[in-house]
């Protein structure tokens, strides 16, 4: 006991030293702490009044947290002498092998971050994306789930969607319905266009503004080629698709005005024979 007493004695101001730098590492701890919740709350705050995805919002979080969090640690052995280089390098090298394994997984996160964060497409909206077309049911972090008119569902990675084209059909409020109508040479052109122009007139889902557009469009092999033009409400696209192509058989039918099919012209040339 004397030995341990002459021991504090005669280091008292080394323990005094490293009481303080233990106090001192404790004190940054609980500030990190903080400060690391604190960064973490404004991040999610900051993210949910974008809209973004509480999945993505927690997961964000929990990672700003705990980096913030092991830089605090770090610190924190620095005070009381430790040499930190080597958890460092350490670190570093776990994160990188780390990383590469998770290298597709990471990349499907950061897509589904990026989706999440520009909104090029939403629940419920109608999209071509990844190859795939379909009714966007949800956007996870690591995929986007599509339900397709065949009723399949779909889930396809995030990374993939973001390295295409994405076509959105349901963004805007309206979308033109585009139709190629060919008929035969023999036609009167100004009688086809009348004809199409009154099974138009009688379809009143068809916006006025902007207008229909039909016009003769090409001079095919065995048809003359009419672009029919219309522009209607999202939602009455397919309809109207199918509802005038039947119209306009229909029409042509009545009025003798022929849809020709590709057929090829055989002349046979009889050669005399001469003796």
């Amino acid at each position: 006991m004397e030995k341990f007493l002459t021991w504090v004695t005669d280091n008292q101001e080394l323990i005094v030293s490293y009481t303080i730098k233990f106090v001192v590492a404790i004190l940054i701890l609980i500030i990190g702490k903080m400060i690391a919740n604190s960064v973490a709350k404004l991040i999610g705050r900051g993210m949910e009044r974008k809209g973004v995805d509480g999945a993505v919002i927690s997961f964000l979080s929990a990672i700003v947290k705990s980096v913030i969090f092991i830089a605090a640690v770090l610190m924190a052995l620095s005070q009381v002498g430790v040499q930190t280089t080597s958890f460092i390098a350490i670190l570093g090298a776990a994160g990188l092998a780390i990383g590469l394994s998770l290298q597709g997984s990471l990349s499907n996160m950061a897509s589904g971050v990026l989706i999440i964060t520009f909104r090029p497409f939403r629940a419920g909206e109608y999209v071509e994306a990844g190859g795939v077309a379909g009714t966007v049911q949800e956007v996870n972090i690591f995929q986007t789930v599509l339900k397709t008119p065949d009723n399949k569902v779909v889930f396809v990675p995030n990374a993939q969607i973001t390295s295409q084209p994405i076509t959105n059909y349901s963004r805007e409020d309206t979308r033109r319905v585009d139709l190629l109508i060919g008929v035969s040479y023999d036609a009167d052109l100004h009688k086809t266009k009348e004809v199409l122009e009154s099974v138009l007139k009688a379809d009143d889902r068809l916006l006025e503004d902007p207008a229909w557009n039909i016009q003769v469009h090409a001079l095919n092999n065995s048809s003359v080629d009419f672009i029919v033009r219309p522009w209607v409400n999202v939602g009455d696209y397919w309809p109207v698709y199918w509802d005038l192509m039947r119209e306009i058989k229909i029409a042509l039918d009545k009025n003798d005005i022929g849809i020709p099919y590709p057929q090829m012209d055989v002349h046979l040339h009889k050669e005399t024979s001469q003796n």
